[in-house]
């Protein structure tokens, strides 16, 4: 591999644009949380641009619930101005500890199990602006919520991975946080009961925020069995009969625990962050259904691998310690498509290769002299 170009900072959009139009090829970077999506073989002499030096709260509005902030701006300031506010992100962005900025979120669309009630990335984004392939500023949608003026482009460059434009500036809404939660931990001995389960809660109306099943008995720490972790959040008052009914669906588990303050905080803090995924492993995600969990378990099983799934089995976070290729052919066995946020990857995707003409004809328009990567495989 070529030995690739040092990036380039940028503070100011000016900056953004002449780097655009002055470079053959470019590339975009925050703070390299998600460094695997960044991959391009063939731009692999491309100029990356740091967008970290772009960044600062535009104006906040906690009466109207948004705010608007440039693309460098860590999650971490974001999360502490909305939380002195009573305000929260929750589509619950991930990586926020390790340094994720507001622009890489959006570019790489990438959110925690906290979506599972309200939504992820791309519900919550209002507005974005951008620089495009010629190097101009492109506006899309707006600053409020009830603004649907133009083209979708916030929802367009959402998972984009820096391969439409340069993302400079976002726009968000923002939800009160609630004032407390509560969280079960229940171990099942084997797969099996505790998908079933995951059946059960979410055909009922509990309005759940996060649903996640994960190899182990993570109470006592074991290896064996699996653990269904959930959790509510509302009034303080109200939290213990909620988990009660929840808990009376959960008869097939056991060893089930409640972690509670900080030790609550901290569990969920941690799946956002991947802690449980080895630091030298590739971190894969892999969008599918419930109904799709069986057949994927099934091959899955002769290869224990740590894993997560999250989004009540919407979403499967994998730590894969090998040489993608086996995990690339199960998932195209399955018809399932796999992202690769971190590790040896040579491409960013996996499985079952995205495409779509819709979006390539967006592409041509928005970079037509190729300035970035190419949006899905060749």
């Amino acid at each position: 591999m070529a030995d690739r170009l040092a990036p380039v900072a940028v503070e100011h959009v000016a900056q953004v644009q002449e780097a655009v139009r002055a470079f053959d090829r470019v590339t975009v970077r925050g703070s390299g949380t998600k460094p695997a999506l960044a991959i391009a073989p063939s731009y692999d002499r491309a100029q990356p641009l740091d967008l970290r030096g772009l960044r600062g709260i535009v104006e906040y509005e906690p009466q109207e619930y948004t705010f608007t902030a440039r693309a460098g701006t860590p999650l971490a300031e974001v999360n502490d101005l909305l939380a002195a506010n009573g305000q929260y992100l929750p589509f619950d962005p991930v990586l926020v500890e390790a340094g994720a900025t507001l622009g890489g979120t959006v570019a790489s669309g990438l959110s925690g199990s906290g979506r599972l009630r309200y939504g992820g990335v791309r519900d919550f984004i209002l507005g974005v602006r951008f620089v495009d392939g010629s190097g101009a500023t492109v506006q899309g949608g707006g600053k409020v919520v009830k603004n649907a003026a133009g083209f979708d482009f916030p929802k367009l460059l959402t998972g984009s991975i820096g391969r439409l434009g340069v993302i400079v500036e976002v726009s968000f809404k923002v939800f009160p946080a609630p004032p407390a939660y509560r969280s079960l931990l229940v171990h099942f001995p084997s797969f099996s009961p505790a998908l079933e389960a995951i059946y059960a809660l979410t055909t009922q109306p509990f309005d759940l925020v996060a649903l996640d099943l994960l190899p182990g008995d993570e109470p006592t720490g074991a290896k064996e069995g699996w653990t269904l972790a959930l959790r509510i959040g509302g009034a303080k008052a109200l939290l213990a009969s909620r988990l009660d009914r929840v808990q009376r669906i959960l008869a097939a588990g056991d060893a089930v625990s409640s972690p509670a303050g900080d030790a609550e905080a901290s569990f969920w803090r941690e799946a956002a962050e991947f802690a449980w995924a080895p630091a030298a492993a590739n971190l894969v995600k892999v969008a599918l259904t419930p109904t799709q969990i069986p057949a994927l378990e099934s091959r899955l099983v002769a290869t224990p691998v740590p894993c997560r799934y999250t989004v009540a089995g919407n979403v499967l976070w994998i730590a894969w310690p090998d040489a993608l290729a086996k995990l690339d052919s199960i998932l195209n066995e399955l018809g399932l498509a796999g992202v690769v946020v971190r590790g040896q990857a040579t491409v960013p995707w996996i499985g079952r290769a995205p495409t779509s003409a819709f979006a390539r004809r967006i592409k041509s328009a928005l970079d037509p002299h190729d300035k970035f990567a190419p949006l899905y495989p060749d």
